[in-house]
């Protein structure tokens, strides 16, 4: 899959995941936050929890690729990810009151003509 495409359709799984989160009563606080280890996707407050949220988005004719888009969220990218939100940690300024930090995980497939098929968010996924 080209770059634009496959940077197209994360961009479409991200909007979906920001808008889905808002209307759950969730605060969107980032989005694609850049740190010198990477970019985390979404940066939320779901109740009182502090949510690193990983969005995969995969389309259906990717069928070289796992059955599921939250199966390609492996072990080594959650350990990235858990870096990733403590150089943000660090860095940041003032933040909103949260209880406790939670790692999500958020899958989306999308057809061939962009629809979503399947939305799947995994709450404290490691």
């Amino acid at each position: 899959m080209p770059y634009d495409r496959r940077r197209s359709l994360g961009a479409l799984g991200e909007d979906e995941a920001s808008r889905r989160i808002c209307h759950d009563g969730g605060l969107l606080l980032a989005r694609n936050v850049r740190t010198r280890h990477g970019e985390i996707d979404l940066i939320a407050i779901d109740h009182s929890d502090l949510c690193f949220i990983e969005v995969k988005t995969l389309s259906t004719g990717n069928r070289a690729g796992p059955e599921r888009p939250i199966a390609a969220v492996t072990p080594s990218k959650c350990r990235r990810l858990r870096a990733l939100a403590a150089a943000w940690l660090s860095e940041a300024g003032r933040l909103p009151r949260f209880a406790r930090i939670r790692f999500d995980v958020v899958g989306i497939l999308v057809d061939p003509a962009g629809r979503i098929v399947d939305y799947e968010h995994l709450r404290g996924a490691f």
